[in-house]
């Protein structure tokens, strides 16, 4: 089979090639699938970088979510058939952006039926980081204020949706026109490009000296300083990730005078302690895409041969949306 892979660390650009390589086989507990789409993520450029928590040994294939039908199914599984479309997370060094991949039981889900190859390919890893921090490490309440950094990247689109769908109205924040209009199309209900206006001033003129309750912060370094300067009483700041490069030192004495909460979240450790709570998620997951209320906005569906420049693209920042490959 086709597989990109990585020999040695650097920009996805600089490092992918696409090899042949041997079919895999269904170890116990596990599925072979035929990869039908796979995402673009984040992590996948820090996984080429070497800079990610996970150093998969090279030489390794990146994707770290697909959605893909079952070819095989391995020793004492249950509940998955040969031809059942999935969505989940592949085995590393296996990763996704091959013709075929290997998922442990444990990681695969029922595609809902809803949602195309390319958009039941999204729904896991963002959605589901966005869902636990919006729902478990918070509980955001209709008619709070929701805002989302980066409201356009792979994260941040599904914050965005998540938040419109519990009843909040939801500020998004992004980079650029182009940006812009894909936040809006996502239902945002004001959108702040951070090229040309601050954010702090309008946040707090649009909700008359409120500020927001919930910040979802993804890119860290000032976007969450200056979300300090206009978090609500009793406000909570998820932090999500650094991928704007800076990681900050938050001043404990601010959060002590403005009464409000700082909540890490790293969705991976959900699946060391508490893998029912990542099923339960995707059953309400479904439940929401099946009714309409979230639903994956691709905005690139390229080919398999295309992943090297995808990649680059997303980590240069000059993506838009969510890129889907199909292969």
């Amino acid at each position: 089979m086709k597989a990109w892979r990585v020999a040695a660390n650097g920009e996805p650009e600089d490092v992918l090639t696409l090899d042949e390589i041997d079919d895999p086989t269904a170890g116990p507990g596990q599925l072979v699938v035929r990869v039908l789409a796979a995402p673009a993520n984040f992590p996948d450029v820090l996984l080429c970088r070497g800079q990610y928590q996970i150093t998969p040994p090279l030489p390794f294939t990146p994707g770290v979510e697909l959605c893909g039908e079952v070819v095989q199914v391995g020793d004492g599984v249950t509940g998955f058939a040969v031809g059942d479309r999935v969505v989940g997370s592949p085995e590393l060094p296996g990763g996704s952006f091959a013709e075929y991949a290997v998922m442990d039981v444990d990681n695969a889900f029922p595609a809902p039926s809803a949602l195309d190859d390319a958009e039941a390919s999204a729904l896991t890893i963002g959605y589901q980081t966005s869902w636990f921090a919006l729902h478990r490490r918070t509980t955001i309440r209709p008619g709070e204020v929701l805002l989302v950094h980066a409201a356009a990247g792979g994260v941040g689109s599904t914050a965005v949706q998540l938040g419109k769908a519990a009843g909040a109205t939801v500020i998004g924040v992004v980079g650029g026109e182009q940006k812009a209009q894909y936040c809006r199309d996502l239902g945002a209900d004001l959108v702040i490009d951070r090229h040309t206006d601050d954010f702090v001033p309008i946040v707090k003129e649009y909700t008359n000296g409120h500020g927001a309750d919930v910040v979802y912060d993804p890119v860290g370094g000032d976007s969450y300083t200056r979300s300090t300067k206009c978090i609500a009483f009793e406000g909570r700041i998820l932090v999500i990730g650094f991928a704007g490069g800076t990681i900050p030192t938050p001043g404990l004495n601010h959060a002590l005078i403005k009464n409000y909460s700082i909540i890490g979240l790293h969705w991976g450790l959900y699946k060391q302690y508490n893998r029912q709570a990542i099923t339960d998620c995707h059953t309400e997951l479904t439940r929401l895409a099946n009714e309409g209320k979230v639903k994956p906005l691709v905005s690139e569906r390229l080919s398999l041969g295309d992943v090297a420049d995808g990649l680059g693209r997303l980590g240069s920042g000059s993506t838009v949306g969510r890129l889907v490959f199909v292969p």
